[in-house]
């Protein structure tokens, strides 16, 4: 399986008028910082807060009628959890998701909040593959994957597929990693509309599964990462998304979690928007300087949003 711009374009025309199309945004004092002119895609504005949205409406909405009598099932540290949940919403359908029992209690809610019922195991002893194939297959659902999915990395794509047709071409692109759906949506829109972009992949320190396996030419799996980035605890990229992310991807940047907090410090005092740990990874690497020399015109993919305020004060504090 592979996925084209042809199949980005597909997804954005799916996904219109049911996904938001988020904002770009600019900051003087971030340029200045970087030495470049920086394009921040504003994906915590998306609907339930991530880019996750994009892909899971565009898988769902492919579904037949009798797989969305039936419902549908998926696995996800949170924010895909939220975007299953909506989209089985949006489509007059139910959903059931696996959760790790240590996501925050705040994608949980929100999760069951669009009606979604949510079933929990340990992410550090359970595989969440199995267990989530094996509770599709026993309840006969529908199983969406966070990521390994071709309609899910389509729809992933349209956020890069907009931004570069809002600011025009870029140097560059910085964009988190986790299992590689963003990234690879994202490197598959870009490279086809501007060949000489750099992609340029994130990763928590902790976390270095996707920088580890381009550096060996094959998925390599590290142990389940501890950062605060619970987005991108992944322990090895998917299988699909890092076929094409190995053929795409540029370079990977690593961040650390005090890293992290100045970057979603940043974007709360100087850019007045709130980012989970996840979506703030790109804007870390930029501000932490591990990119590199930035080009003159930079984009950045700001994943989420989903961090209440109790825990928002707890890193920051």
């Amino acid at each position: 399986m592979t996925v084209t711009l042809d199949d980005v374009r597909d997804a954005a025309a799916q996904i219109e008028g049911v996904a938001h199309r988020t904002p770009v945004m600019r900051s003087r004092t971030l340029d200045a910082l970087v030495g470049a002119e920086v394009f921040v895609k504003c994906e915590n504005l998306q609907r339930v807060g991530a880019f996750k949205f994009r892909g899971a409406y565009n898988a769902a909405s492919r579904l037949t009628p009798e797989q969305l009598a039936r419902g549908i099932a998926a696995y996800s540290s949170g924010n895909h959890a939220q975007a299953v949940a909506l989209a089985a919403r949006e489509l007059g359908t139910t959903a059931v998701i696996l959760m790790p029992e240590d996501t925050p209690r705040s994608k949980v809610e929100a999760t069951t909040g669009y009606g979604a019922e949510v079933v929990t195991y340990d992410r550090y002893t359970g595989d969440r593959v199995a267990i989530g194939e094996a509770l599709a297959a026993d309840r006969g659902l529908a199983l969406i994957p966070p990521y390994e999915h071709p309609h899910v990395i389509a729809g992933q794509g349209t956020a890069a597929l907009e931004l570069i047709e809002e600011v025009g071409e870029l140097g560059a692109l910085v964009v988190p990693v986790g299992g590689g759906g963003l990234m690879a949506g994202s490197a598959t829109a870009a490279k086809a509309l501007v060949p000489d972009i750099r992609m340029i992949g994130v990763e928590p320190e902790a976390g270095d599964d996707t920088k580890r396996s381009l550096a060996a030419g094959h998925r390599v799996s590290v142990p389940v990462p501890r950062t605060i980035a619970d987005g991108q605890a992944a322990d090895v990229p998917g299988e699909l998304t890092f076929s094409l992310n190995r053929k795409l991807v540029d370079e990977i940047a690593l961040v650390g979690d005090d890293e992290i907090r100045d970057a979603m410090r940043f974007a709360f005092e100087r850019m007045k928007t709130v980012l989970e740990p996840s979506g703030a990874t790109p804007l870390a690497a930029l501000l932490a300087g591990r990119v590199g020399a930035p080009p003159r015109r930079i984009g950045v993919i700001v994943s989420g949003g989903n961090i209440d305020a109790k825990r928002f004060a707890q890193l920051l504090g």
